[in-house]
């Protein structure tokens, strides 16, 4: 069984600090790959070196709404250009964040915009945070894929039904977390129940979000199983057939990725 954490923060300091250690017990758990996330463009050196140095993580590069307001500057051409390396195969973390607004959502909008302008010029896929912003998240989508090619992932997947509908319905994925396994959570697990199984990715978001039974501590790869299982039972399979299909979705979609043997 080969699982992939779709999305985790390796370069964040309670990870990094113990990397080897953490990417040996995800090894242990039956996490083949890890995809580490870029969130400014300042930190994407860190971010891009650890994927470098472990053939197993793979990275993405890209702003994250919260960072949106010191980064008015970036253009679609300069995150192309950080996209040429081999082991970076996303863009994002990108997307609306109307919960906090920690930058003006007139900014995070036009700095989503530049990343969908790079995900289509690159060929790459976009890895979308949405929270509180579902109307402005599919009006943006469903004009994104309008003007041409584009596709993505719904990262952390915590929204209402019409979001992941629109999503689906446009070609993107969506990603489970830890939130999953969540007791007030019931709303999330009717939607992964009507999941195809094709579109679904599952993720940590390490080192938060981590799930039951660990809720509370800091979150790893090695964890997703629990993610992992929880979907399986939501979706009445075995939790081999999910890590199989979750799998198969994540190479599908970030198609620039290399399967390391363990995970072919």
């Amino acid at each position: 069984m080969i699982l992939v954490d779709s999305h985790c923060h390796l370069d964040y300091n309670s990870l990094s600090d113990n990397l080897e250690a953490v990417l040996k017990r995800a090894s242990t758990q039956g996490v083949g790959v890890a995809l580490t996330i870029g969130t400014t463009l300042a930190g994407f050196e860190r971010v891009r070196t650890i994927a470098e140095q472990n053939e197993t993580v793979f990275c993405s590069v890209g702003v994250h709404p919260h960072e949106a307001a010191g980064a008015a500057e970036v253009t679609p051409e300069r995150l192309v250009e950080l996209t040429r390396h081999p082991k970076v195969i996303g863009i994002g973390e990108t997307g609306l964040d109307f919960h906090y607004d920690y930058s003006p959502r007139a900014v995070q909008k036009t700095v989503f915009e530049v990343h969908i302008a790079a995900a289509r010029e690159s060929g790459l896929p976009l890895i979308i945070h949405s929270r509180e912003a579902d109307a402005d998240m599919v009006a943006m989508l469903r004009q994104a894929v309008a003007d041409g090619a584009v596709t993505g992932v719904l990262h952390c997947f915590s929204s209402g039904r019409a979001l992941a509908e629109a999503a689906l319905e446009l070609g993107f994925y969506v990603s489970i977390s830890g939130i999953v396994t969540f007791k007030a959570a019931d709303d999330l697990r009717a939607i992964v129940r009507d999941l195809p199984l094709d579109r679904i990715l599952v993720e940590t978001d390490a080192p938060y979000l981590a799930p039951v039974p660990h809720r509370g501590r800091p979150n790893e790869p090695a964890l997703i199983v629990h993610t992992a299982q929880k979907v399986a039972e939501i979706k009445g399979i075995g939790l081999v057939t999910l890590a199989a299909a979750t799998t198969d979705n994540f190479f599908r979609l970030f198609a620039k990725a290399v399967r390391p043997p363990a995970a072919a």
